[in-house]
């Protein structure tokens, strides 16, 4: 071979996507006058961080990273003090300058994946500067002490509590009542804040549908708690009760499709016809909330509701608990009992329970579609009847409406079940 690159293509890759980095930073920072660095001074910052890498590595010693990443820092702050600016101080520009060249420097380490997506985010924090500030100056202290709060709940004490079971029949796991108080906590804080951003009629389909996904036993008691504080929002409640629990329908059918497709064609009827008639009720709740121009966001003293997060995380103890007990009395023969016990408060548990014995081959598929079916009814009982606990009268009778047709829907495909199993 008369002729061979002394380098690889895949190092020249990375030399170009260090610099492209720079670049795209660059050229945010370029939009701001007082800013001391521009695309160039962002583009050379990201190659010299690959470069400092690629000397690091061919000699071994991390010192040629280390000094780059002094030598920019330096740079950049001796400019804004020998320059400076009274309304930048210039910190953002030495920061964004540093990240810069450390996701050069990762590029050639082989991580540019994330680097590149590393400095997508970065720049997005960089152009998105007033509307951060926005936001963040209309945080009450209130607002600061939920965030805080739920930070607390779910960042500290729920990874060291333990992940086992504990009590009579080992039916109590800390780890998973704690999650629910945390789903609980989560869904009021993200619809609080999305209720204050977005608005209630938009916010409200957007709600039901994260909810539904997320925790729709959850979405049922913040949103009746809401209604029952501010009964102006008791369209906007329903609304978003009703949207969660039909989505709740479709996450299950999508649980069994993944982990077991022969029971999905049993399941199909009972779930098309709950999110058929289900969503002819959502439409009719939907154009009585369009109607309104603006609904009052829910005044609450605490958008986290520790106090109820943590009722429900007592009371959802409580029906494992029973479960368990139900379970060791009744044997094989008490599934529908145990999957309508069960499905009170966690449909997810006994679907995918039902499932694995169904995959194991130590249960039919038409018993297994008729527990998870029994146990999604089952749900939609035990949330209406939160509905009306939690949110009064008015609201329940709304929500139950609702309920009534998605568990008509349900109750449909398990008399075709039974009718078709004799």
């Amino acid at each position: 071979m008369l002729f061979s690159l002394p380098f690889e293509p895949r190092q020249l890759e990375a030399l170009a996507l260090a610099t492209a980095i720079g670049l795209l930073m660059g050229l945010e920072r370029e939009r701001r006058p007082a800013a001391r660095a521009g695309v160039r001074t962002f583009g050379l910052t990201g190659l010299l961080g690959a470069l400092s890498a690629l000397l690091a590595e061919q000699l071994a010693t991390p010192a040629f990273v280390i000094t780059g990443f002094v030598l920019v820092a330096a740079m950049i702050i001796a400019t804004n003090l020998r320059q400076p600016e009274p309304d930048d101080p210039g910190t953002t520009s030495v920061i964004a300058l540093l990240v810069c060249f450390i996701l050069g420097a990762m590029v050639w380490l082989g991580h540019g994946r994330l680097a590149v997506m590393a400095a997508v985010g970065a720049t997005m924090l960089l152009y998105y500067k007033s509307e951060l500030r926005g936001v963040a100056a209309r945080l009450t202290a209130q607002d600061w002490r939920s965030i805080l709060q739920f930070s607390v709940l779910s960042l500290i004490v729920l990874p060291i509590l333990p992940n086992r079971g504990f009590g009579p029949y080992e039916a109590v796991n800390p780890h998973q009542v704690w999650l629910m108080v945390v789903l609980i906590a989560g869904v009021s804080l993200a619809g609080y804040a999305a209720l204050r951003l977005v608005g209630a009629r938009y916010g409200a389909p957007l709600l039901g549908l994260l909810g539904g996904l997320v925790s729709s036993t959850a979405t049922t008691m913040v949103f009746a708690r809401h209604a029952r504080e501010n009964p102006a929002m008791a369209a906007t409640a329903t609304l978003v009760i009703l949207l969660a629990n039909l989505i709740m329908v479709v996450r299950i059918l999508g649980i069994a499709w993944a982990l077991s497709q022969s029971v999905v064609p049993l399941l199909l009827l009972g779930c098309t016809l709950a999110i058929l008639i289900g969503g002819v009720v959502i439409a009719l709740n939907w154009r009585q909330l369009a109607g309104r121009d603006a609904l009052p966001v829910p005044e609450t003293r605490n958008p986290t509701e520790l106090r109820a997060a943590l009722g429900f995380g007592l009371l959802y103890a409580g029906v494992l608990l029973c479960a368990a007990w139900l379970s060791d009395i009744a044997g094989r023969g008490g599934l529908y009992l145990l999957a309508f016990v069960s499905g009170l408060t966690d449909v997810d548990a006994i679907t995918l329970s039902t499932l694995r014995l169904l995959s194991v081959g130590k249960l039919e598929a038409a018993p297994a579609a008729v527990a998870i079916l029994l146990a999604m009814l089952a749900n939609l009982a035990f949330k209406s009847a939160l509905a009306f606990t939690l949110g009064g009268r008015g609201l329940g009778r709304r929500v139950l409406g609702g309920m009534l047709a998605v568990g008509a829907g349900i109750a449909g495909g398990i008399a075709w079940l039974a009718h078709t199993s004799l």
